[in-house]
């Protein structure tokens, strides 16, 4: 970017670049998906809002990530948020698989029953959001599926 002169004024000019993602900064939320019994969480940066009323939330993950068939076959999953407590966890769960180790034991994170769905939140969460899976989309061209989840409590 540069300054630009404009009616007396300095502003910085655009500066255009290729196609991306540069919506920044994203929060990077732990899902937790499974059963109370056989659980796991998947660290996700690429979540937001897409509807109001009724309320509707989406993620997106690759179908190679553990959690991706744990979630399309239970069709539900907890956007659990995160905060300063939460920082190392959330990193180490979004490096590590769920196929080769426990990351609620590991973290050691506290499984709570969900008010509303089988899969289990975070307890140290301080907001966790109960999703059911309304629709899985396959996005042409992409590398990751959409996930969009109706809210069932937050």
């Amino acid at each position: 970017m540069r300054n630009v002169s404009k009616g007396g004024m300095n502003v910085m000019s655009k500066t255009v670049w290729k196609p991306g993602t540069f919506i920044y900064p994203i929060p990077a939320v732990m899902v937790s998906c499974g059963t109370m019994e056989k659980s796991n969480i998947i660290t996700v940066a690429w979540t937001g809002i897409i509807n109001t009323n009724p309320a509707m939330v989406y993620i997106s993950v690759k179908p190679e990530r553990y959690s991706y068939n744990i979630i399309k076959e239970n069709k539900e999953f907890v956007i659990n948020l995160t905060n300063e407590e939460l920082v190392y966890a959330t990193d180490w769960c979004g490096v590590k698989s769920g196929s080769k180790v426990d990351k609620f034991s590991e973290m050691k994170l506290t499984k709570e029953k969900s008010n509303f769905l089988k899969c289990p939140s975070i307890k140290e969460s301080p907001v966790s959001i109960e999703c059911k899976v309304k629709e899985i989309k396959e996005l042409r061209k992409s590398s990751y599926v959409y996930f969009r989840g109706t809210v069932n409590k937050c």
